[in-house]
């Protein structure tokens, strides 16, 4: 990984920036040292072992993990190969990979020869897909969204739910000024890290994102995410309903329900109530466009319901009519009985009908952030696990060999090369680091059988033993995560 250049400094040539390292200090990255005189990644490989027996005592996992003194594994922690699974945080990388990954470590599990080869890959072709469990609005489709000013990505398509983000990328890291790839790679990292992001889209709204915690919208933090559309719900309540009131609106900026025209509603035989909700009917009962997005009801930006009313139809509708109006969260509710002019008059919210407002809370799973990290692990990343890297690509795309990112399981997507997708919640904390050209670091592990490896034309020359990995660098060991699969089943 380097060599003296003098008696005073060495040379790092972990990455192509080619730092000269003073003694004690570190290079621009801060993931490599001159430590008396030689060079030493700053953090230690990260090993993780699975509990085989219900003797077997770990460290904890995450938060509470064991800090790391120095010291080697072996001397610490007693060794169970069939247990260790080894991850590629703390590794150190071999970027541009002309030379063989960092460690390819041989084990033995059910009696099968493995091979892991662990590298912390230099990605400038990646990003972040986000998931805000929400229905309020953040900003319209495509439009850009910033850090400190800086344009780091744009809104994407809406899913069920939910809003969705783009962050990051090759354009924002590489594509502009100097000051855009900083804040656009310490965002990046700090997104993978767990850490909070505060974020702001154009023409809409300001956002505090991290994985696994609740989104906070213009400085509101969100609780729940929607049960379903307005249809959905009319659909999964209507029987709840039934004989308790005479027309249940669900206000919902995609599709707003109604439950006298709803199929539901007309399988139970209720009546047609009269009242006309604005927007474009699709079906009936099912309402398009009644409202624009926003923060209010349903995530439109309605603050009273009864703006959604077009018109109470005389002759059909009638005084005393019961009308139970409710979002799609149960967050808001308002109950109507109609007076002699056919007028909505609130009244307060019966007990029965409170129950099943209740219940659509219930029903509603806790809003989250949800942060996936994704990239492409082509070019010279594959030449460090096999010199010819196209039957790397052919064995990841047949499942001969499984990806993972810091242990966690990685999705690889269809189509040419090796393009993968983790959720970084499933990954060690700290996982990513970054280099200053700018480019993200992360983990990535391939894991196949032993004699799989040696048809890829891999570095047989280079693989250890995991006893010898262990030996030869220092290490610290952290129990499974066992929500995710074992590499090796």
């Amino acid at each position: 990984m380097a060599k003296n250049m003098s008696t005073e400094k060495v040379n790092c040539d972990a990455c192509p920036i080619l730092c000269r390292i003073s003694p004690g200090k570190t290079g621009s990255c801060d993931r490599y040292g001159n430590i008396d005189g030689k060079l030493k990644r700053m953090d230690p490989v990260i090993l993780t072992q699975k509990v085989i027996d219900q003797n077997q005592t770990l460290v904890p996992f995450g938060e509470q993990a064991q800090q790391w003194d120095g010291s080697l594994l072996a001397q610490d922690v007693p060794l169970n190969p069939e247990s260790i699974f080894p991850t590629a945080v703390g590794a150190g990388t071999t970027y541009p990979d002309y030379k063989p990954a960092p460690f390819i470590i041989a084990s033995k599990h059910n009696e099968v020869d493995m091979v892991t080869v662990v590298t912390e890959g230099i990605f400038s072709y990646c990003s972040y897909k986000i998931k805000i469990d929400t229905d309020r609005y953040v900003g319209p489709e495509q439009a850009s969204v910033r850090c400190q000013g800086e344009q780091v990505g744009h809104v994407i398509t809406a899913e069920y739910g939910s809003q969705m983000l783009s962050l990051g990328g090759v354009h924002h890291l590489t594509g502009g000024s100097k000051q855009e790839g900083r804040v656009t790679c310490q965002m990046m990292m700090d997104l993978g890290n767990r850490k909070a992001v505060e974020l702001e889209v154009d023409a809409g709204s300001k956002l505090t994102i991290q994985a696994g915690a609740a989104p906070i919208i213009d400085g509101n933090q969100e609780a729940r995410m929607r049960v379903g559309c307005g249809s959905a719900t009319i659909g999964i309540f209507a029987q709840q309903w039934y004989g308790h009131v005479d027309e249940v609106i669900v206000v919902d900026e995609h599709i707003t329900g109604m439950l006298s025209e709803h199929q539901a509603g007309r399988f139970l035989g209720m009546e047609p109530s009269g009242i006309r909700v604005r927007g474009r009917r699709s079906t009936p009962g099912r309402y398009f466009q009644v409202a624009n997005p926003g923060h209010g009801w349903g995530g439109t930006d309605v603050s009273d319901p009864l703006e959604i009313i077009e018109r109470v139809k005389e002759g059909v509708a009638y005084p005393g009519l019961r009308l139970l109006m409710v979002s799609t969260t149960g967050e808001d509710a308002a109950y109507y009985e109609l007076d002699e002019k056919l007028k909505p008059a609130e009244q307060p919210l019966p007990q029965v009908l409170q129950k099943v407002v209740d219940r659509i809370g219930e029903n509603c799973e806790p809003a989250l952030c949800s942060v996936l990290f994704m990239a492409g692990a082509g070019g010279s990343l594959r030449a460090g696990v096999t010199e010819n890297p196209v039957r790397l690509t052919r064995s990841v795309r047949r499942m001969l060999t499984r990806t993972t990112c810091g242990g966690a399981p990685a999705y690889a997507w269809p189509g040419g090369g090796i393009t993968v997708m983790v959720d970084v919640t499933k990954m060690p904390e700290n996982s990513f680091g970054s280099v200053p050209t700018p480019a993200i670091v992360a983990p990535i592990e391939f894991t196949m059988k032993l004699k799989d490896y040696e048809l890829l034309g891999g570095h047989m020359a280079n693989v250890l033993r995991i006893e010898d990995m262990i030996q030869q660098s220092e290490a610290r060991i952290s129990n499974w995560n066992e929500d995710n699969p074992w590499p090796f089943a």
